[in-house]
């Protein structure tokens, strides 16, 4: 069994920071992609950004140059920095690692961004 713990979300002012992290822990071998997907109240889950296990990331039209996705293979975690953070931001934010052939997913962090 692989589970996977958010942190780091919580309600910001426009324009602010916050890091989220994501833990795994279980049986796990070899991470190949690890991630974060988002979810904004009666819309669809989107993807913000992936980060391979050479470290190459990818990014949503939306968070670029405003969100960087990085990773510590040695703790399994992945992060991701959020600054100049928008309302339009606001979601619960999962993470998602891809091990062994299966994606795990966490049960998401709420983050709140007020206007």
């Amino acid at each position: 069994q692989v589970q996977l713990v958010e942190s780091g979300g919580g309600l910001v002012q426009a324009g602010g920071s916050l890091r989220l992290s994501c833990a795994a822990s279980g049986s796990i071998f070899s991470i190949n992609d690890m991630g974060w997907y988002r979810q904004a109240p009666g819309k669809q889950r989107e993807l913000v950004a992936t980060i391979t296990s050479g470290g190459n990331t990818m990014y949503a039209d939306s968070v670029k140059s405003r969100f960087t996705i990085s990773r510590d293979n040695a703790k399994n975690t992945v992060y991701v920095q959020m600054n100049s953070l928008e309302p339009e931001d606001t979601a619960v934010y999962y993470c998602y690692m891809i091990t062994g052939g299966l994606v795990y997913w966490g049960k998401g962090t709420l983050v709140t961004v007020s206007s």
